[in-house]
Protein backbone atom coordinates (compact mmCIF):
# COMPACT_ATOMS: atom_id res chain seq x y z
CA UNK A 1 0.00 0.00 0.00
CA UNK A 2 1.69 3.27 -1.13
CA UNK A 3 0.87 5.31 1.96
CA UNK A 4 3.11 8.21 2.79
CA UNK A 5 6.26 7.09 4.62
CA UNK A 6 5.86 9.89 7.13
CA UNK A 7 2.67 8.32 8.44
CA UNK A 8 4.35 4.97 8.89
CA UNK A 9 6.92 6.82 11.00
CA UNK A 10 4.21 8.65 12.93
CA UNK A 11 2.05 5.55 13.52
CA UNK A 12 3.24 4.87 17.10
CA UNK A 13 2.65 8.51 18.07
CA UNK A 14 -0.76 8.75 16.40
CA UNK A 15 -1.74 5.41 17.95
CA UNK A 16 -0.83 6.82 21.37
CA UNK A 17 -3.09 9.82 20.77
CA UNK A 18 -5.92 7.57 19.61
CA UNK A 19 -5.72 5.28 22.62
CA UNK A 20 -5.59 8.21 25.02
CA UNK A 21 -8.79 9.59 23.46
CA UNK A 22 -10.33 6.10 23.58
CA UNK A 23 -9.54 5.82 27.27
CA UNK A 24 -11.23 9.16 27.99
CA UNK A 25 -14.47 9.20 25.99
CA UNK A 26 -16.81 12.19 26.06
CA UNK A 27 -20.40 12.31 24.83
CA UNK A 28 -22.13 14.82 22.53
CA UNK A 29 -21.00 18.40 23.22
CA UNK A 30 -19.16 17.45 26.44
CA UNK A 31 -15.88 16.92 24.56
CA UNK A 32 -13.99 19.37 26.76
CA UNK A 33 -10.91 17.22 27.38
CA UNK A 34 -10.76 15.97 23.78
CA UNK A 35 -11.22 19.47 22.35
CA UNK A 36 -8.48 20.83 24.60
CA UNK A 37 -6.16 18.01 23.56
CA UNK A 38 -6.85 18.68 19.88
CA UNK A 39 -6.28 22.43 20.26
CA UNK A 40 -3.03 21.81 22.14
CA UNK A 41 -1.75 19.45 19.44
CA UNK A 42 -2.69 21.81 16.60
CA UNK A 43 -0.88 24.69 18.28
CA UNK A 44 2.19 22.51 18.85
CA UNK A 45 2.18 21.51 15.18
CA UNK A 46 2.45 25.16 14.24
CA UNK A 47 -0.99 25.72 12.75
CA UNK A 48 -1.42 29.32 11.65
CA UNK A 49 -4.66 29.65 13.60
CA UNK A 50 -6.40 27.50 16.21
CA UNK A 51 -9.92 28.43 17.28
CA UNK A 52 -11.96 26.68 19.96
CA UNK A 53 -15.66 26.96 20.77
CA UNK A 54 -17.04 26.65 17.23
CA UNK A 55 -20.35 24.79 17.52
CA UNK A 56 -19.97 24.92 21.34
CA UNK A 57 -16.95 22.60 21.72
CA UNK A 58 -15.67 22.25 18.16
CA UNK A 59 -12.09 23.09 17.20
CA UNK A 60 -10.80 24.53 13.92
CA UNK A 61 -7.17 24.68 12.81
CA UNK A 62 -5.89 26.64 9.83
CA UNK A 63 -2.79 25.59 7.86
CA UNK A 64 -1.50 27.80 5.06
CA UNK A 65 0.42 26.36 2.14
CA UNK A 66 3.76 27.58 0.79
CA UNK A 67 1.77 29.68 -1.65
CA UNK A 68 -1.82 30.79 -2.16
CA UNK A 69 -2.13 31.67 -5.83
CA UNK A 70 -5.15 29.34 -6.03
CA UNK A 71 -7.01 31.26 -3.33
CA UNK A 72 -8.77 27.99 -2.46
CA UNK A 73 -9.51 26.50 0.93
CA UNK A 74 -10.15 22.81 1.61
CA UNK A 75 -11.93 21.63 4.77
CA UNK A 76 -11.18 18.26 6.38
CA UNK A 77 -13.54 17.09 9.12
CA UNK A 78 -13.32 14.49 11.90
CA UNK A 79 -15.83 13.82 14.69
CA UNK A 80 -14.73 13.60 18.36
CA UNK A 81 -17.66 12.35 20.46
CA UNK A 82 -18.26 8.92 21.98
CA UNK A 83 -21.41 6.90 22.68
CA UNK A 84 -23.35 6.16 25.90
CA UNK A 85 -22.33 2.47 25.86
CA UNK A 86 -20.63 0.37 28.54
CA UNK A 87 -17.39 -0.89 26.97
CA UNK A 88 -16.79 -4.65 26.91
CA UNK A 89 -13.49 -4.88 25.01
CA UNK A 90 -11.23 -5.66 27.98
CA UNK A 91 -8.48 -3.54 26.39
CA UNK A 92 -5.64 -2.10 28.43
CA UNK A 93 -6.79 1.33 27.26
CA UNK A 94 -10.53 0.68 27.67
CA UNK A 95 -12.80 3.52 28.72
CA UNK A 96 -12.25 4.87 32.22
CA UNK A 97 -15.69 6.49 32.12
CA UNK A 98 -18.49 4.06 33.02
CA UNK A 99 -21.28 4.09 30.46
CA UNK A 100 -19.27 5.89 27.76
CA UNK A 101 -17.05 4.47 25.05
CA UNK A 102 -15.69 5.17 21.60
CA UNK A 103 -17.87 2.54 19.96
CA UNK A 104 -17.93 4.22 16.54
CA UNK A 105 -14.26 4.98 15.97
CA UNK A 106 -14.37 8.75 16.36
CA UNK A 107 -11.19 8.39 18.42
CA UNK A 108 -9.57 7.00 15.27
CA UNK A 109 -11.01 9.72 13.05
CA UNK A 110 -9.72 12.45 15.37
CA UNK A 111 -6.28 10.86 15.65
CA UNK A 112 -5.98 10.41 11.88
CA UNK A 113 -6.89 14.02 11.18
CA UNK A 114 -4.40 15.15 13.84
CA UNK A 115 -1.78 13.06 12.06
CA UNK A 116 -2.65 14.65 8.72
CA UNK A 117 -2.54 18.12 10.33
CA UNK A 118 0.92 17.43 11.74
CA UNK A 119 2.22 16.34 8.33
CA UNK A 120 0.59 19.24 6.46
CA UNK A 121 2.00 21.71 9.01
CA UNK A 122 5.47 20.24 8.50
CA UNK A 123 5.45 20.12 4.70
CA UNK A 124 2.98 22.81 3.51
CA UNK A 125 3.47 21.40 0.04
CA UNK A 126 0.26 22.89 -1.35
CA UNK A 127 -1.04 26.09 -2.89
CA UNK A 128 -3.91 27.37 -0.77
CA UNK A 129 -5.30 26.83 2.72
CA UNK A 130 -6.40 23.82 4.74
CA UNK A 131 -8.99 24.02 7.52
CA UNK A 132 -9.04 20.99 9.82
CA UNK A 133 -12.42 20.63 11.54
CA UNK A 134 -12.85 18.68 14.77
CA UNK A 135 -16.54 18.32 15.47
CA UNK A 136 -18.45 17.36 18.62
CA UNK A 137 -21.87 15.70 18.86
CA UNK A 138 -22.09 13.68 15.67
CA UNK A 139 -23.94 10.93 17.53
CA UNK A 140 -27.35 12.57 17.52
CA UNK A 141 -26.47 16.08 18.66
CA UNK A 142 -26.06 17.76 15.29
CA UNK A 143 -22.63 19.20 16.01
CA UNK A 144 -21.99 19.63 12.29
CA UNK A 145 -25.11 21.77 11.99
CA UNK A 146 -24.06 23.91 14.94
CA UNK A 147 -20.56 24.49 13.55
CA UNK A 148 -22.11 25.59 10.25
CA UNK A 149 -24.60 27.83 12.06
CA UNK A 150 -21.63 29.41 13.85
CA UNK A 151 -20.49 30.58 10.42
CA UNK A 152 -17.55 28.21 10.02
CA UNK A 153 -17.83 27.86 6.25
CA UNK A 154 -17.94 31.60 5.55
CA UNK A 155 -15.50 32.60 8.29
CA UNK A 156 -12.72 30.53 6.72
CA UNK A 157 -14.01 30.74 3.12
CA UNK A 158 -14.11 26.95 2.79
CA UNK A 159 -14.62 25.90 -0.84
CA UNK A 160 -14.85 22.11 -0.47
CA UNK A 161 -15.09 19.73 2.46
CA UNK A 162 -14.11 16.07 2.91
CA UNK A 163 -14.87 13.52 5.62
CA UNK A 164 -14.13 9.89 6.44
CA UNK A 165 -15.57 7.04 8.51
CA UNK A 166 -14.02 3.69 9.40
CA UNK A 167 -15.98 0.65 8.22
CA UNK A 168 -15.86 -2.77 9.93
CA UNK A 169 -16.03 -5.66 7.48
CA UNK A 170 -13.88 -3.95 4.85
CA UNK A 171 -10.18 -4.89 4.57
CA UNK A 172 -8.00 -2.63 6.72
CA UNK A 173 -7.03 0.53 4.86
CA UNK A 174 -9.19 -0.14 1.81
CA UNK A 175 -11.68 2.46 0.60
CA UNK A 176 -15.25 2.66 -0.70
CA UNK A 177 -17.40 5.60 -1.74
CA UNK A 178 -20.51 6.44 -3.75
CA UNK A 179 -21.83 9.57 -5.42
CA UNK A 180 -25.22 11.08 -4.60
CA UNK A 181 -27.35 9.98 -1.67
CA UNK A 182 -25.14 7.89 0.62
CA UNK A 183 -26.34 7.99 4.25
CA UNK A 184 -30.03 8.22 5.14
CA UNK A 185 -32.14 10.94 6.71
CA UNK A 186 -32.84 9.92 10.31
CA UNK A 187 -36.19 11.00 11.72
CA UNK A 188 -37.80 9.80 14.96
CA UNK A 189 -41.36 9.65 16.25
CA UNK A 190 -43.29 9.22 19.47
CA UNK A 191 -46.94 8.16 19.36
CA UNK A 192 -49.20 8.04 22.42
CA UNK A 193 -52.52 6.26 22.01
CA UNK A 194 -55.20 6.81 24.64
CA UNK A 195 -58.22 4.64 25.28
CA UNK A 196 -60.15 3.56 28.35
CA UNK A 197 -58.36 1.41 30.89
CA UNK A 198 -59.94 -1.31 32.94
CA UNK A 199 -59.87 -4.89 34.17
CA UNK A 200 -58.53 -7.48 31.76
CA UNK A 201 -61.50 -9.72 32.64
CA UNK A 202 -63.91 -7.08 31.29
CA UNK A 203 -62.45 -5.96 27.96
CA UNK A 204 -65.91 -4.92 26.73
CA UNK A 205 -65.82 -2.05 29.22
CA UNK A 206 -62.52 -0.74 27.91
CA UNK A 207 -60.97 0.78 24.81
CA UNK A 208 -57.96 -1.49 24.66
CA UNK A 209 -54.86 0.53 23.91
CA UNK A 210 -52.64 -2.55 23.72
CA UNK A 211 -54.69 -3.94 20.83
CA UNK A 212 -54.89 -0.50 19.25
CA UNK A 213 -51.13 0.07 19.44
CA UNK A 214 -50.41 -3.45 18.16
CA UNK A 215 -52.48 -2.79 15.05
CA UNK A 216 -50.70 0.53 14.64
CA UNK A 217 -47.25 -1.13 14.72
CA UNK A 218 -48.28 -3.29 11.78
CA UNK A 219 -50.16 -0.51 9.95
CA UNK A 220 -47.10 1.74 9.95
CA UNK A 221 -45.32 -0.81 7.78
CA UNK A 222 -47.70 0.06 4.94
CA UNK A 223 -45.79 3.33 4.52
CA UNK A 224 -42.95 1.26 3.08
CA UNK A 225 -45.02 -1.52 1.48
CA UNK A 226 -47.96 0.45 0.03
CA UNK A 227 -47.17 4.20 -0.01
CA UNK A 228 -43.53 4.32 -1.10
CA UNK A 229 -42.26 3.42 -4.58
CA UNK A 230 -40.88 -0.13 -4.22
CA UNK A 231 -37.56 0.90 -5.75
CA UNK A 232 -37.02 3.62 -3.14
CA UNK A 233 -35.27 3.05 0.19
CA UNK A 234 -37.26 3.51 3.39
CA UNK A 235 -37.22 1.84 6.81
CA UNK A 236 -39.94 2.42 9.41
CA UNK A 237 -39.09 0.81 12.74
CA UNK A 238 -41.08 0.83 15.97
CA UNK A 239 -38.40 0.27 18.59
CA UNK A 240 -40.25 0.84 21.87
CA UNK A 241 -43.72 -0.23 23.10
CA UNK A 242 -44.50 1.04 26.60
CA UNK A 243 -47.74 0.78 28.56
CA UNK A 244 -48.55 2.68 31.74
CA UNK A 245 -49.26 -0.59 33.56
CA UNK A 246 -46.99 -3.47 34.54
CA UNK A 247 -49.81 -5.61 35.93
CA UNK A 248 -51.02 -8.88 34.40
CA UNK A 249 -54.73 -8.05 34.76
CA UNK A 250 -54.93 -4.37 33.77
CA UNK A 251 -55.75 -2.96 30.34
CA UNK A 252 -53.75 0.29 30.29
CA UNK A 253 -55.20 3.71 29.60
CA UNK A 254 -52.25 4.73 27.40
CA UNK A 255 -49.53 3.14 25.28
CA UNK A 256 -46.50 4.99 23.89
CA UNK A 257 -44.67 3.88 20.77
CA UNK A 258 -41.27 5.20 19.74
CA UNK A 259 -39.31 4.59 16.59
CA UNK A 260 -37.37 5.83 13.62
CA UNK A 261 -37.88 6.51 9.91
CA UNK A 262 -34.92 6.25 7.50
CA UNK A 263 -35.20 7.58 3.96
CA UNK A 264 -32.89 8.36 1.04
CA UNK A 265 -34.77 11.25 -0.57
CA UNK A 266 -36.50 14.45 0.51
CA UNK A 267 -39.70 13.46 -1.27
CA UNK A 268 -39.92 10.11 0.52
CA UNK A 269 -39.03 11.75 3.81
CA UNK A 270 -41.93 14.19 3.37
CA UNK A 271 -44.25 11.32 2.43
CA UNK A 272 -43.40 9.43 5.61
CA UNK A 273 -43.93 12.54 7.74
CA UNK A 274 -47.39 12.96 6.16
CA UNK A 275 -48.53 9.33 6.25
CA UNK A 276 -47.38 8.36 9.75
CA UNK A 277 -49.79 10.65 11.68
CA UNK A 278 -52.59 9.96 9.19
CA UNK A 279 -52.29 6.22 9.75
CA UNK A 280 -52.07 6.71 13.51
CA UNK A 281 -55.22 8.83 13.52
CA UNK A 282 -57.06 6.27 11.40
CA UNK A 283 -56.15 3.31 13.60
CA UNK A 284 -57.03 5.16 16.80
CA UNK A 285 -60.38 6.23 15.35
CA UNK A 286 -61.17 2.66 14.29
CA UNK A 287 -60.84 1.47 17.89
CA UNK A 288 -62.53 4.49 19.46
CA UNK A 289 -59.38 5.94 20.95
CA UNK A 290 -57.33 9.08 20.46
CA UNK A 291 -53.72 9.59 19.47
CA UNK A 292 -50.97 12.17 19.78
CA UNK A 293 -48.06 12.07 17.31
CA UNK A 294 -44.73 13.85 17.66
CA UNK A 295 -42.67 13.52 14.46
CA UNK A 296 -39.12 14.82 14.89
CA UNK A 297 -36.86 15.46 11.91
CA UNK A 298 -33.24 14.46 12.44
CA UNK A 299 -30.24 14.50 10.12
CA UNK A 300 -30.95 15.08 6.42
CA UNK A 301 -29.87 12.71 3.66
CA UNK A 302 -26.10 12.90 3.23
CA UNK A 303 -25.42 13.53 -0.45
CA UNK A 304 -21.92 13.26 -1.96
CA UNK A 305 -21.23 15.67 -4.82
CA UNK A 306 -20.32 14.05 -8.13
CA UNK A 307 -17.07 15.85 -9.00
CA UNK A 308 -15.65 15.69 -5.48
CA UNK A 309 -16.62 12.03 -5.15
CA UNK A 310 -14.78 11.15 -8.34
CA UNK A 311 -11.75 13.05 -7.09
CA UNK A 312 -11.89 11.44 -3.63
CA UNK A 313 -12.08 7.99 -5.23
CA UNK A 314 -9.04 8.73 -7.42
CA UNK A 315 -7.07 9.76 -4.34
CA UNK A 316 -8.15 6.60 -2.50
CA UNK A 317 -7.05 4.51 -5.47
CA UNK A 318 -3.65 6.16 -5.38
CA UNK A 319 -3.32 5.42 -1.66
CA UNK A 320 -4.61 1.84 -1.55
CA UNK A 321 -4.65 0.66 -5.15
CA UNK A 322 -8.45 0.60 -5.50
CA UNK A 323 -11.66 2.26 -4.40
CA UNK A 324 -14.89 0.27 -4.52
CA UNK A 325 -18.51 1.39 -4.91
CA UNK A 326 -19.96 1.67 -1.41
CA UNK A 327 -23.47 0.43 -0.62
CA UNK A 328 -26.24 2.75 0.51
CA UNK A 329 -26.19 3.18 4.30
CA UNK A 330 -29.48 3.56 6.18
CA UNK A 331 -27.64 4.98 9.17
CA UNK A 332 -27.37 8.74 9.54
CA UNK A 333 -24.37 11.07 9.40
CA UNK A 334 -24.37 14.76 10.26
CA UNK A 335 -21.59 15.47 7.78
CA UNK A 336 -24.74 15.92 5.68
CA UNK A 337 -25.01 19.48 7.03
CA UNK A 338 -21.51 20.35 5.79
CA UNK A 339 -22.30 18.90 2.37
CA UNK A 340 -25.45 21.05 2.21
CA UNK A 341 -23.24 24.11 2.73
CA UNK A 342 -20.37 23.19 0.39
CA UNK A 343 -19.51 20.61 -2.28
CA UNK A 344 -17.51 17.68 -1.01
CA UNK A 345 -17.41 13.94 -0.39
CA UNK A 346 -17.43 11.38 2.41
CA UNK A 347 -15.51 8.10 2.16
CA UNK A 348 -15.30 4.80 4.06
CA UNK A 349 -11.96 3.32 5.15
CA UNK A 350 -11.75 -0.36 6.07
CA UNK A 351 -11.48 -1.31 9.75
CA UNK A 352 -11.04 -5.05 9.16
CA UNK A 353 -12.88 -7.98 10.69
CA UNK A 354 -14.01 -6.27 13.90
CA UNK A 355 -17.21 -5.91 15.87
CA UNK A 356 -19.72 -3.54 14.27
CA UNK A 357 -19.84 0.10 15.20
CA UNK A 358 -22.09 0.89 18.19
CA UNK A 359 -21.23 -2.51 19.68
CA UNK A 360 -19.68 -2.74 23.17
CA UNK A 361 -16.82 -4.89 21.81
CA UNK A 362 -15.96 -2.59 18.89
CA UNK A 363 -12.48 -1.08 18.62
CA UNK A 364 -10.87 1.09 15.95
CA UNK A 365 -8.02 -0.66 14.13
CA UNK A 366 -4.80 1.33 14.46
CA UNK A 367 -3.32 -0.31 11.35
CA UNK A 368 -5.80 1.77 9.30
CA UNK A 369 -4.22 5.03 10.47
CA UNK A 370 -1.54 5.42 7.74
CA UNK A 371 -4.09 4.93 4.96
CA UNK A 372 -6.56 7.38 6.48
CA UNK A 373 -3.91 10.03 7.12
CA UNK A 374 -2.49 9.56 3.62
CA UNK A 375 -5.92 10.02 2.03
CA UNK A 376 -6.52 13.31 3.82
CA UNK A 377 -3.03 14.57 3.01
CA UNK A 378 -3.32 13.55 -0.65
CA UNK A 379 -6.72 15.26 -0.90
CA UNK A 380 -4.97 18.51 -0.02
CA UNK A 381 -1.79 18.06 -2.03
CA UNK A 382 -3.61 17.01 -5.19
CA UNK A 383 -6.53 19.44 -4.96
CA UNK A 384 -4.22 22.32 -4.07
CA UNK A 385 -1.30 21.21 -6.19
CA UNK A 386 1.72 23.48 -5.77
CA UNK A 387 3.14 22.28 -9.04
Amino acid sequence: MPVKNRFAELLPEITEWRRDIHENPEILFETHRTSALVAEKLAAFGCDEVVEGIGRTGVVGVIKGKSNTSGKTIGLRADMDALPILEATGLDYASKTPGAMHACGHDGHTAMLLGAAKYLSETRNFDGTVVVIFQPAEEGGGGGREMCEDGMMDRWSIDEVYGMHNWPGRPVGSFAIRSGAFFAATDTFEITVTGKGGHAAKPQETIDTTVMASHLVLALQTIASRNADPVEQIVVSVTSFETESKAFNVIPETVTLKGTVRTMSTALRDLAEERLPAIAQGVASTFGGTVNVNYMKGYPVMVNHDEQTEFAASVATKVSGACEEAPLVMGGEDFAYLLEERPGAYILVGNGDTAAVHHPEYNFTDEAIPAGCSWWAEIVEQRLSAG
